[in-house]
């Protein structure tokens, strides 16, 4: 799962939507390291939390 994630990619929380897009820092096994704008550095386990890629437009 965080092979689908690589360093750089844009990524959303849909179920935190209030934390705005995110910057995968980095993603080995199932953890994803992601900065986001509004909620800073979080370090996510994909088999509890969900990311999806953000789409090319920014307003999505």
């Amino acid at each position: 799962m965080a092979e689908d994630f690589t360093p750089g990619m844009l990524v959303r929380n849909p179920d935190q939507p209030d934390w705005g897009l995110g910057q995968v820092q980095s993603a080995v096994g199932l953890r994803v390291t992601v900065n986001f704008e509004h909620a800073g550095k979080v370090t996510m386990n994909l088999a509890a939390a969900r990311l999806e890629v953000a789409p090319e437009d920014p307003k999505g």
